[in-house]
């Protein structure tokens, strides 16, 4: 869920008026840092599938703010 929420946010999202999607890279940057947190917080915790699961949706999302953040818009 929360990963979603974050990817939409770097992708945009429409307004509320109906006008062009918006990124809120601020948003998706708190988010990926709670999924971080989530991650350290419940290290030892999890199996190994979360874990592989937790770390894809992490390492995807820091990748695509990366490039969010070096494209105008």
């Amino acid at each position: 869920m929360l990963g979603s929420v974050a990817a939409a946010a770097l992708e945009g999202m429409p307004d509320s008026g109906g006008g062009q999607a918006k990124r809120d890279l601020r948003q998706a940057a708190e988010l990926i840092d709670v999924l971080v947190l989530l991650r350290e917080k419940t290290e030892g915790r999890r199996t190994p599938e979360e874990t592989k699961v937790l770390h894809e949706v992490v390492y995807g999302l820091q990748l695509r703010y990366v490039e969010a953040t070096r494209r105008p818009g």
